[in-house]
């Protein structure tokens, strides 16, 4: 049959895969995604920014439509921007979850978009709020999205603590974030973070070479990972 004959994979279901993350740490906050963007089994873009700046202070992590992820963004980054004018002073970090969260839900119907808030005000210093699609708002610790989501709950819950270090903070984003695209189809690229405190704001990227080696990297000539397990003593799975 023709590609024209059949128009049915022009309303059949797209997978959107990613993988986003927020948690708190003892200063700050530190927010993590990757940055594959896929329609179906296609790869749309293997190095977009799914991380997105509201105010100085505050930033969203973005999951499912990037249509729908990037408008409320848009949306909220305006209407922010009118509280800051209004109140000349900066919006807090509950503020803008809440903006988010009434967005979402409003048009729930609608919308597609999986959405982690983060960011640092004086008020509530570090602080991370989910807003999962159907627009529950959330005020947690730490939280995850995204189809990457499902391989690394049980590894947060066991490697989050509270008063990390910065630097323990950015490590666990990315290590989660690395498993997840080792074994999400969806999720890959590179490991982007925003790093959010009292201190400002930073910004890093991690390439390939620089992420934690897991199952994909089974040394050549292995026919299994239990015989490569069994040769190296585990050393090739870097923990």
């Amino acid at each position: 049959m023709a590609l024209s004959d059949d128009s049915s994979w022009m309303t059949a279901a797209h997978s959107m895969g990613t993988t986003i993350i927020g948690v708190e740490y003892a200063d700050g906050v530190v927010l993590g995604a990757d940055s594959r963007t896929t329609t179906g089994i296609y790869v749309a873009n293997r190095a977009s920014d799914k991380i997105s700046k509201l105010t100085d202070n505050v930033y969203i992590c973005r999951s499912g439509s990037a249509a729908d992820t990037q408008v409320i963004s848009d949306y909220v980054r305006y209407l922010l921007h009118q509280h800051t004018i209004v109140l000349g002073e900066q919006a807090t970090v509950k503020a803008a979850a809440k903006l988010v969260r009434e967005i979402a839900y409003s048009n729930k119907s609608f919308l597609e978009a999986g959405m982690i808030v983060g960011g640092w005000d004086k008020h509530e210093k570090g602080s991370i709020f989910g807003v999962p699609i159907g627009g529950t708002l959330l005020r947690v610790p730490f939280t995850i999205g995204g189809s990457g989501s499902t391989y690394i709950f049980g590894f947060l819950d066991q490697a989050w603590r509270p008063g990390m270090s910065k630097q323990e903070a950015q490590d666990l984003v990315v290590k989660a974030v690395s498993l997840a695209m080792a074994r999400d189809g969806g999720s890959g690229g590179v490991v982007r973070t925003v790093t959010i405190s009292s201190a400002g704001v930073t910004r890093d990227y991690f390439s390939h070479d620089r992420l934690p080696k897991w199952h994909e990297d089974i040394p050549a000539g292995v026919s299994t990972a239990l015989e490569a397990l069994e040769n190296a003593n585990g050393e090739w799975m870097v923990v």
